[in-house]
């Protein structure tokens, strides 16, 4: 299950899989097979990616390059120009921002802007990319991308003939395809290499071998016969290749994109796929050479991560579902999760809206396969899988939050900042505390005494009473802050434009830190980002926990010394 003690190290964040974390996709592209174009203003793409976290995506996911079957690649310089602003600006509001790029330029600019994971369709097999992930800090996730059916073989119908006669035709006609094979080998040298042979393998530093990549070779192209038969327009394009203009080299590379030829023949497959009279023995293809491939694959990129530089601890995996694979064979991989996930990294189910989730609900359009999709993602979680991939973050996070609060047990600890400068003071604050206890599915455990503080940020108001409630919740984050906004709006609190943010209060309630959780975004910042330099906080949390300055150094926090602080503690107002 989910809840698991593997952890992913992303830069200065670190996941904890206690509960299944959800990825929120961005694509900031014109074509994406979903929902190109809504998202491609860059500030409409920072808006939806706000969004995305306030409604509860832990990660987002940020991709310029849109990889559907029969996509066009984009140049680096495009996609960075597409992607380096949203990076930065939701990096700036503390989100852990995931950049989905194959192409080393872009992941070096987007970490440099503050993403904090790689998500590389090719599987990490560019040794550059190599090279950079294990100078960095960051977060990598290896997808993979191919096909894993094993190629067709046809078998000619025989007809057994012992005669002499026989053996000599037959060693005849070996004879003349061999010489055949023999004068179409200079043509074949002609273009490189002999179709067929395999790309050598590169070497990295240390001696590691990084494999080509999985997708098959890409579809040869059609050679006329002779110089003779060839047209004259195309011996003048051939002349002119001796010094191709830079638009002949990006067409030239487009032609011999591996990923976008392996696209480009999934969806041919797709489209020309017929039913067949043909009767088969099993509803899907074996599973054991297609897991095989899979997993072959992506223990052998992690390993080869490893050896690099790379630390276990930054590794996830993604089986990468219809990259190069058919429908059949992406529910094989599915209900494999298991397995994959036995091999000890945090593993991604990134299967939203895919072409198989639409053959499997009948659902033809892609945007409306959402709960299809959740169906999925519930299987995948139940077998293993501890982060999500998704375009619906805000109606994933509501089918999880439903989901996990029935099906798994999970208190975990959280604290509460309270505080009071208007009205009866500390009544106030106890009253919040008896409302806090009442909230669903939540208990407190403990609370600190109630304190006098200077006021901070607004120094022209009356005094505050302050105090620090201990809890434990089963509620998710976002959830649990709903329910004190509640308790604010009750007890009086105005949060209406015309209040001051930091002016007088009846009651200030913040989630300061919750167990296990790290969030970005407008409506929460986990953990709070103001903790470390507030001493109406600090100082109540002493009556909590042995030394809280150090604990949040160690979560992360920057912690200021006490005479650094705002909101100096004054004196004592009693106990709760």
């Amino acid at each position: 299950m989910a809840n698991d003690s593997k952890t992913w190290r992303c830069g200065k964040y670190e996941l904890s899989f206690d509960r299944p974390r959800i990825m929120g996709v961005l694509n900031v592209t014109p074509d994406s097979f979903s929902d190109g174009g809504e998202h491609f203003d860059p500030d409409a793409a920072i808006e939806y990616g706000l969004a995305m976290l306030d409604a509860g995506a832990d990660i987002i996911d940020v991709g310029g390059e849109s990889t559907r079957p029969g996509f066009t690649p984009v140049n680096p310089d495009e996609e960075a120009r597409r992607v380096l602003p949203v990076v930065r600006a939701l990096a700036k509001e503390g989100a852990i921002v995931s950049i989905d790029t194959r192409h080393v330029a872009v992941a070096k600019a987007a970490v440099r802007c503050g993403a904090s994971i790689v998500n590389d369709v090719t599987g990490f097999t560019d040794p550059k990319m190599v090279e950079f992930v294990k100078t960095s800090t960051c977060g990598v996730i290896v997808m993979h991308a191919g096909e894993v059916a094993a190629p067709a073989r046809t078998h000619a119908t025989v007809q057994l003939d012992t005669s002499a006669a026989a053996f000599v035709a037959e060693k005849a006609r070996e004879a003349a395809a061999e010489a055949a094979r023999e004068a179409e080998k200079p043509a074949r040298r002609r273009r490189g290499k002999l179709l067929g042979e395999p790309k050598p393998e590169t070497k990295l530093s240390g001696g590691v071998v990084q494999p080509s990549l999985p997708f098959g070779e890409p579809e040869p192209a059609t050679e006329p016969a002779s110089e003779q038969e060839t047209p004259a327009a195309e011996q003048a394009a051939a002349a002119e290749t001796v010094a191709p203009a830079p638009e002949a080299t990006e067409a030239a590379s487009e032609s011999n994109d591996r990923l976008a030829a392996m696209m480009r023949r999934s969806a041919r497959r797709e489209e020309a796929y017929v039913p067949t009279s043909q009767l088969r023995r099993f509803t899907l293809p074996d599973s054991a050479p297609i897991m095989r491939r899979v997993m072959g694959f992506l223990s052998d990129q992690a390993r080869a991560l490893i050896h690099a530089g790379v630390s276990r601890d930054r590794i996830c995996i993604d089986p990468g579902p219809g990259f190069g694979k058919s429908a059949n064979e992406d529910i094989v991989i599915q209900r494999e999760t298991a397995k994959m996930a036995s091999l000890g990294y945090p593993l991604m189910c990134a299967v939203s809206r895919k072409r198989f989730v639409g053959a499997v609900s009948g659902v033809t359009e892609a945007a409306e396969r959402d709960a299809a999709t959740f169906g999925v993602c519930l299987g995948a979680i139940q077998a293993g899988a501890n982060i999500v991939r998704v375009h619906d973050a805000a109606g994933f996070a509501q089918f999880l939050n439903g989901y996990w609060a029935v099906a798994k047990p999970q208190p975990r600890r959280a604290f509460v900042a309270v505080g009071s400068n208007l009205g009866h003071r500390c009544d106030n604050i106890r009253a919040a505390r008896d409302m806090i206890a009442e909230i669903p599915l939540t208990c407190v455990s403990n609370s600190s005494k109630i304190y006098e503080s200077e006021p901070a940020y607004e120094t022209h108001q009356d005094a505050f009473a302050n105090a620090v409630i201990e809890i434990k919740t089963e509620l998710a984050p976002l959830v649990l802050l709903d329910e004190l906004m509640k308790i604010e709006a009750e007890l009086g609190r105005d949060r209406s434009k015309k209040a001051k943010a930091n002016g007088p209060r009846t009651i200030d309630l913040d989630l300061l830190w919750m167990d296990g959780e790290t969030h970005g975004g407008k409506k929460l910042r986990l953990p709070h980002p103001l903790i470390g330099e507030r001493d109406f906080v600090l100082v109540p949390l002493e009556d909590l926990m042995h030394d809280p300055a150090r604990f949040f150094r160690y979560n992360g926090v920057e912690v200021k010394e006490p005479e650094d602080r705002v909101g100096h503690i004054v004196g004592e107002l009693g106990r709760m």
